[in-house]
């Protein structure tokens, strides 16, 4: 695997789901993956298109008490330097550090409104990042105040600190955007999230959206296989999205080009927004 020296972007997304097995058919069929083994051991398998990898599925969700969800993983230089910055800015941590026989630490953790993401220390692959060919096509954090977390993030990740390398950040129509290389990744919204009573739709969390050819046909497959929609599906000048839950309740959104995606009837209608 080939392997780019990177720090404070997203470097990996990843599903703790309770049968690897299940979630495997589903995404296999909604997104078009294949899976092999990964190098962590028999409980995780990479998703790959064609044979690129693309995101890691992990059965560990009830092994570990962590809810099932997409989380992204972004590196550091050092993970015990990133979980003593996350503990001081008053963040939690859920799991790790962790060493891997394969090389590599990670940690499971959360910023101080609850939302979980991953960090990394360790080789990152070249073939692999947000916006490029099947990698995620976006990263989104919902949260409270984006700015408060943009400066919890910064500390944490070393975002915009001047190192050759990290990551840029600009305040652009009410969003908190992050950029690697001059790309943007992911970026960071306030909204009318509840801090307690919330559900998991609503709670503070990041957001991976995975990009389709057709989302009709992907949106039905997911149906299909017993996932939901929990969103209209929505456009832009460019995009057409729609949020859904897994079968085990993990949310994400698919995404199209409207420039691969005509037109379609009935594309609202109920098998496309049922709740």
């Amino acid at each position: 695997m080939s392997t780019k020296e990177v720090f404070g972007a997203p470097c990996w997304v990843s599903l703790m789901a309770r049968d690897q097995g299940a979630a495997q058919q589903f995404y296999g069929a909604v997104v078009g993956w294949r899976f092999r083994r990964g190098r962590l051991g028999e409980a995780f398998s990479v998703a790959e298109h064609e044979g690129v990898p693309v995101a890691g599925i992990g059965a560990l969700a009830g092994d570990l008490a962590v809810p099932v969800a997409w989380t992204p993983y972004f590196a550091v230089d050092d993970a015990d330097v990133a979980v003593d910055r996350i503990r001081e800015r008053t963040g939690t941590i859920a799991v790790g550090p962790v060493s891997f026989p394969s090389g590599g630490r990670a940690a499971l953790v959360a910023d101080p409104d609850g939302a979980v993401f991953g960090i990394w220390e360790g080789a990152v692959s070249a073939d692999w990042r947000v916006g490029r060919g099947p990698s995620p096509a976006w990263l989104e954090l919902r949260t409270r105040n984006a700015f408060d977390s943009a400066i919890f993030y910064g500390a944490v990740l070393e975002w915009a600190s001047g190192r050759t390398g990290c990551c840029e950040v600009s305040y652009e129509e009410d969003q908190v955007v992050l950029r690697q290389a001059g790309e943007p990744v992911a970026r960071l919204n306030s909204g009318p999230v509840e801090l307690a009573g919330y559900t998991a739709h609503t709670r503070p969390r990041w957001h991976v959206h995975f990009r389709v050819p057709r989302l009709r046909p992907a949106v039905e497959a997911a149906l299909a296989l017993g996932g939901r929609t929990v969103s209209d599906v929505t456009s832009n000048a460019s995009e057409r999205w729609v949020a859904l839950r897994d079968p085990d309740g993990a949310l994400f959104t698919l995404t199209t080009a409207l420039r691969d995606e005509p037109d379609e009837p009935g594309q609202g209608g109920s098998g496309m927004n049922g709740r």
